[in-house]
């Protein structure tokens, strides 16, 4: 995809949702200023995200068209896309890159030497993204979305909307191999529930659809597992799950706000505040390999309460006490 292409169709939608953002036409753009990779999962997606990792460089001194130049890439949740991105991004040799978790091994792969920062990665050691938290090592670090006992908050947090839940779905991207990882735990958790667990495979958006139609009177509830293939196909889970009349958890604000149940996980756009952090010190020198891979600090829980009525659900009062956001 050509940088304007994608940069238009970004302009039109935070232009239609009243955002400030300070792009600069890139004939003005001298070529000796760094360059930043951008390479996120879908423009609807990262339309609160992407924003707040823009403000926070240019709060530090790095503003578009005059100090840094960002080149900004969609991979719509297609494996084969971040290859074509990667190698794109290799010759142009840009000074670093910013991607998504599962995105990091095909750009390692494509430009070993560039260093890479991952603004949302599950597990990255378990998944050998970095050697270790503390000491990454190599040439890439960033932002880890683990955080110890987050799935059993979250199905703590649906029990107490679904009641009488006692079958539990989840659907997850295989070919994703931070899911494993979250897999693990949301069994782990179902245990200490009684719930019985059943595990949904997709691997492209054209699975999702016979995935939630099978869960028809079959679950009594669904746990989604976040990842680009996910999030690029949110609005349509979040209808197809109303459809088939199934209460839905998952690690994504923009699915509620389309019409999924609940969401309980980090905060985040405060995530992309400080990946714009690591990149900076990268910017200014630091090796990715001395920047300790940073966990979350700020967690939502979400609500959408008009999908809860058209469950039929009641929302308990201490819930909607306790929520970050209520949609009404």
């Amino acid at each position: 995809m050509a940088i304007d292409v994608g940069r238009r169709k970004l302009i039109s939608i935070l232009g239609s949702a009243a955002i400030a953002w300070p792009f600069a036409a890139r004939a003005q753009q001298p070529d000796k200023l760094p360059t930043i990779g951008f390479l996120g999962g879908d423009t609807s997606t990262y339309i609160s995200w992407t924003p707040a990792f823009v403000a926070r460089l240019s709060q530090l001194g790095w503003i578009e068209g005059r100090t840094v130049t960002i080149e900004y890439r969609w991979s719509e949740g297609r494996p084969e896309r971040v290859a074509e991105i990667a190698a794109e991004f290799a010759r142009q040799k840009v000074d670093v890159i910013v991607a998504y978790g599962s995105a990091v091994t095909a750009l390692t792969q494509a430009a070993p030497d560039t260093p890479i920062v991952f603004a949302l990665a599950v597990d990255p050691v378990g998944i050998g993204l970095v050697a270790n938290l503390s000491h990454p090592g190599g040439n890439v670090t960033g932002m880890s979305l683990q955080q110890t006992d987050i799935a059993g908050k979250r199905l703590a947090l649906l029990r107490e909307v679904v009641p009488n839940l006692r079958r539990l779905a989840i659907m997850f991207d295989a070919g994703y191999r931070g899911s494993v990882r979250e897999i693990g735990e949301v069994q782990a958790a179902a245990r200490t529930l009684s719930l019985e667990v059943a595990l949904h495979e997709i691997r492209r958006a054209e699975d999702i659809a016979a995935v939630i139609e099978a869960l028809k009177s079959q679950t009594d509830a669904l746990y989604v597992v976040e990842n680009a293939l996910v999030a690029a196909n949110g609005a349509r889970i979040a209808m197809l799950a109303l459809s088939a009349r199934l209460p839905t958890i998952l690690d994504n604000r923009n699915i509620v706000q389309a019409g999924g149940l609940m969401t309980y996980g980090p905060n985040v756009p405060a995530m992309f505040q400080r990946t714009a952090d690591i990149v900076d010190k990268i910017l200014r020198g630091t090796k990715p390999r001395d920047i300790p891979v940073e966990q979350p600090t700020k967690f939502e829980l979400i609500i959408n309460l008009q999908t809860a009525k058209a469950l039929g659900l009641t929302i308990p009062q201490t819930l909607l006490i306790a929520a970050d956001e209520v949609i009404e």
